[in-house]
């Protein structure tokens, strides 16, 4: 017995009431289908939570939730989710005076007051009639969907799942006005994610109590006890759900788990500190590219409330920065119920803290602290929010300068001396180096660490892969060393003369780095590197990093001498300055020239794929497209680390980001990743492609000749497109043997890491290499989609066949794998199932046979079940028959062909007797039993179909197929208009069975499940 999707609902369900949910059942509950409020508990639910106030305010609350507004989908939801964090503000008049007053939809504070109901099968209608698996009710409002699928089922996944959520967005978009979240989930892969969210944002909950041990795979009941606790969902409904909305989109984001525990962990150390009144609230290390800055807004949202109203003062080091996290956080201002104020200068700093008493989200960079000594608050529940706190600049020591004995004094001691009374936490990506006993200092321990492995495994990252191309250059070595030297004395926190002495230093260095004949071997490298390897990688973004703005400008140039083509391809972006050239202004443009700038290289459709930079767009600027990062600039410690993180972002089918370094950097990732993780150095501390992603390129390309073997391909390297096409037939026809079912499924498996392995090595493979993994990727995915029912078209997969040759090997011409171009595709086209069977390649021929079967057959599984039963039997028989040897390619083809004259006859079969396609199928069931006819002529079959069809009909009422009530009611018109005729004859009651099963089948036809 398989474990099928209503038996998965049921372990669902179970798993809730353990947690203390009601159960109800969808069908049982008496309510109007057009709202998917559960209204009754909705009303007496806020009359319980908000019990000192009048029934005419809940009257009014109801009336704005139902009548939400109008605009999109997007836009009634940020409304809901402002009314259920917050409250619904209400006006009514008492005593001829208006009144106002919030009604609470959730106490937040009290969470056993909540009613919490899980509840399946709920039916809405809309612009359709959908139900969906299971809902989570809190209060009556629907607040998570969660879709199911079938464990059991091969052909569906959680994939599926997310397919279905979005239609149902379309077909019932009500329903998600008043989502908080949504789940999808078939056992072995549960996720959770928000309205806006695209699939590979959708996440796993991987653990109940905060704990990164073995969370590599989560099981559902993991992620279901893990979110829905009533603690902890509630906590997720008020503090870790949020939109982020500027003018041009509003996104909704739902916390992942390791930020959601973090936060927690954060706010409890912060009260700490403020208890001990030692100021130090931690450190949080959480990855580049694994959300910190929305773990601030989270952190800030939860803390306002526990703190009852402090202030929050946000400090980077740079304006970029600054301006950066400022625009996270005012995008997020209705979540924080504040406004984000930016400080212009340390008068407008003063003028914002001095004499505040309460609230406040500043932002700040360090500098302004170091212009005086004053104190600008003693009060105690002021945060600082410091952002990459382990940078050398936060020091609490003095330094003397030798030249002069002037004292200088550490910008953390003058941060101190200035808010006295404040707790400090530091947030950062990459962690406090071992030398830097300052951060500590200051801030305290880690609060959790949330390292490179456990991000990249939990998919909220990419891993990160290195190529050294410094060689194609021709660069002294002696002067690589030398600036990397002088680039150690800065990283190491230099004294001032010896800093400005390493400055020196480098200028002259700048000057060889910059010669013509440097910038252009540099140049026709990057361009061969990209037009020939990583153009076609994703959306083809790429950035540049610039030794100096007067070097990206030299590029820049040499760039579009070699390629003027390129002109809105390549961008310089960099910080301007008065004392530029004249001829920089317009190459480097203004300041709403870089903003215009940000938002073509967020567009993964505009033309700006390059992006030449210096310092900007290093940190904090997120692009989840951007693969590859050319570095000709030498960079240490955290600098580095959040520099290549720009590639590591999340994005489709993403392998990961591919570093290429022209200027020596691989002694600087080694050394920095010396202050990762014991795991993160083991997975991850050797990125170089040469010893990584290659080695496995190697060894699956080596896997795939071996599943192959015995076939003949060396065709595919002719330089004839008819050939190619051939050969990769052919090669499909190979795998398609009977005999061949175990290596094919290795083939695709293996064929697949071959493909992502070679996404990231492809400028060091061979040649031969690359076309070979071509030919595999052909068969590869051509065999997944001939394979999987209802995926993709043949004209389909001819189109992306040639598109995989184009961008891998440089094929132009057109490869035909299944001639396509007469006409559609028909299934009861004579001419095309016959140029379907004169296919040389025999087992691909009845692949695509099989392929066209099926996904017929499926048409006919809510329809008809008589039908469906017997051509699926067939097929069967047929290719059992086939796999076993007992019949030949010829005779399966032959017996295939003939299942689909079958299936064409049956098309047009209610024709002859008058029936349309619903009364058929009901007229299928009663004649099935055999020998009916000597029962019962054909005549009263055919009334007897009539009668049924229009007594169904005119009984029909919504939800009544799932209602044991109205099934019982059903069953009874259908015995008792059957027995008119004396059906089902004596010693054929089992007929009976066959025509109520057919019936129920029907009754879903209207709902997809």
């Amino acid at each position: 017995m398989s474990f099928a999707e209503d038996n998965y609902e049921d372990a669902i369900i179970e798993l809730f009431q353990d947690l203390g949910y009601e159960h109800w059942y969808g069908p049982d509950v008496e309510r109007d289908y057009r709202s998917p409020l559960f209204e009754e508990d909705l009303r007496s639910s806020l009359s319980y939570i908000n019990r000192d106030l009048p029934r005419i305010a809940i009257t009014e609350a109801i009336n704005k939730l139902k009548d939400i507004g109008i605009g999109s989908l997007v836009d009634k939801n940020s409304r809901f989710t402002y009314f259920l964090q917050n409250g619904v503000s209400v006006n009514y008049y008492e005593d001829d005076e208006e009144k106002n007053l919030i009604v609470k939809l959730i106490d937040f504070e009290n969470v056993e007051n909540n009613f919490f109901k899980v509840i399946n099968q709920w039916t809405v209608i809309e612009h359709e009639e959908k139900r969906s698996d299971v809902i989570i009710f809190v209060n009556g409002l629907p607040l998570v969907v969660i879709e199911l699928k079938s464990p059991s089922r091969e052909e569906t996944d959680s994939s599926e799942a997310y397919t279905q959520l979005k239609n149902y967005m379309d077909k019932i978009p009500s329903l998600f006005t008043y989502n908080c979240f949504c789940v999808m989930s078939d056992l072995t892969t549960s996720k959770a994610g928000t309205i806006t969210a695209n699939e590979d944002r959708f996440m796993e909950w991987k653990t109940t109590d905060g704990s990164y041990e073995s969370t590599q795979f989560a099981d559902y009941d993991t992620f279901f006890n893990g979110i829905f606790e009533k603690n902890r969902f509630i906590d997720v409904i008020e503090n870790f759900n949020l939109f982020s909305k500027d003018e041009k989109e509003n996104v909704k984001i739902l916390s992942a788990y390791h930020q959601f525990y973090a936060v927690n962990k954060a706010i409890n150390t912060t009260c700490e500190a403020i208890n001990r009144g030692d100021g130090k609230g931690g450190v949080f290390w959480h990855t580049q590219g694994s959300g910190k800055s929305l773990s601030m807004v989270f952190y800030t949202k939860k803390l306002q409330k526990v703190l009852n109203s402090p202030t929050f003062v946000i400090i980077t080091d740079r304006n970029d920065l600054d301006d950066q996290l400022f625009l996270q956080f005012s995008k997020c201002s209705d979540f924080l119920r504040q406004t984000p104020v930016q400080a212009n200068n340390r008068q407008h700093l003063v003028k914002l803290l001095k004499d505040r008493k309460a609230n406040g989200i500043f932002f700040t960079t360090m500098q302004k602290f170091e212009e005086s000594d004053e104190s600008l608050s003693d009060r105690n529940n002021i945060i600082v929010i410091s952002d990459e706190a382990h940078r050398s600049q936060y020091g609490l020591e003095e330094k003397v300068d030798l030249k002069t004995g002037k004292v200088s004094v550490g910008t953390a001691r003058k941060i101190r001396d200035n808010l006295p009374n404040a707790t400090f936490i530091g947030f950062t990506g990459t962690p406090i180096s071992k030398r830097d006993k300052s951060t500590i200092e200051v801030f305290g321990n880690y609060i959790d660490v949330y390292d490179m492995t456990q991000s990249v495994e939990d998919g909220a990252t990419r891993p990160i892969y290195y190529q050294s191309r410094a060689i194609h250059l021709e660069l002294d070595e002696s002067l690589l060393k030398q600036i990397d030297g002088e680039y150690d004395k800065l990283a190491d926190e230099a004294e001032p003369y010896a800093i400005e002495k390493s400055k020196h230093e480098l200028s002259k260095m700048e000057e060889l780095l910059a010669a013509p004949e440097t910038i252009e071997s540099l140049c026709n490298d990057i361009i061969n590197h990209y037009e020939n390897d990583r153009q076609y990688i994703l959306t083809g973004k790429a950035m540049i990093v610039a030794y100096s703005r007067k070097i990206a400008i030299e590029i820049y140039k040499k760039i579009l001498e070699l390629r003027p083509n390129w002109e809105n391809k390549v961008n310089i972006v960099a910080s301007s300055s008065n004392k530029d050239p004249e001829d920089w202004h317009d190459i480097i443009g203004t300041k709403s020239d870089k903003i215009e700038l940000a938002n073509k290289f967020k567009d993964n459709e505009d033309d700006f794929k390059i992006a030449i930079v210096v310092d900007m767009w290093l940190t904090g600027f997120d692009i989840p497209s951007l693969a590859t990062m050319y570095i000709f600039k030498p960079m240490k410690d955290h600098t580095l680390m959040q520099a290549i993180a720009r590639v590591n972002r999340v994005y489709g089918d993403k392998e990961g980001g591919l570093i290429v370094d022209y200027i020596g950097i691989s002694g600087a990732l080694r050394k920095a990743m010396n202050d990762y993780t014991s795991r993160d150095k083991e997975n991850y501390g050797e990125m170089d492609i040469a010893k990584t992603a290659y080695p496995t390129f190697k060894e699956k390309l080596e896997i795939c000749q071996n599943l192959i073997h015995g076939f003949d391909y060396k065709d595919f390297f002719d330089e004839s497109n008819s050939k190619r096409a051939k050969t990769i037939k052919y090669g499909i026809n190979f795998f398609l043997k009977p005999s061949k079912k175990e290596n094919k499924d290795a083939f695709v498996k293996q064929a697949l890491a071959l493909k992502q392995s070679l996404s990231l090595c492809r400028s060091i493979a061979e040649e031969h290499e690359r076309f070979e993994a071509a030919f595999f990727e052909a068969i590869r995915t051509s065999l997944t989609r001939i394979n999987k029912p209802g995926q993709k078209s043949l004209k389909e997969i001819n189109e992306t066949i040639n598109n995989l040759l184009k961008t891998t090997i440089k094929s132009e011409g057109i490869v035909n794998i299944i001639d396509t171009s007469q006409k559609e595709i028909d299934l009861f086209d004579d001419d095309f199932l016959d140029r379907i069977s004169q296919i040389p390649e025999k087992n691909l021929a009845i692949e695509l046979l099989k392929k066209l079967l099926n996904d017929k057959i499926s048409g006919y599984k809510g329809r008809n079940i008589v039908k469906s039963e017997i051509f699926s039997e067939m097929l069967k028989t047929t290719m059992n028959r086939y796999i076993n040897g007992l019949i030949e390619t010829e005779e399966v083809i032959k017996e295939l062909l003939d299942i689909a004259e079958e299936i064409k006859k049956a098309k047009d079969a209610g024709k002859d007797l008058g029936l349309n396609n619903e009364e058929l199928a009901f007229y299928d069931a009663l004649a099935k039993p055999e020998n009916i006819h000597d029962f019962i002529d054909n005549e009263d079959l055919i009334k007897m179909t009539h009668e049924l069809t229009d007594a169904l009909n005119k009984n029909r009422t919504i939800d009544w197929q799932k209602k044991n009530s109205a099934r019982a009611k059903m069953r009874m018109i259908v015995k008792r208009l059957l027995k008119k005729y004396d059906y089902p004859p004596k010693d054929h009651e089992y007929a009976l069975d066959i025509v109520i099963a057919q019936c129920e089948q029907w009754a879903d036809l209207e709902i997809e499940l």
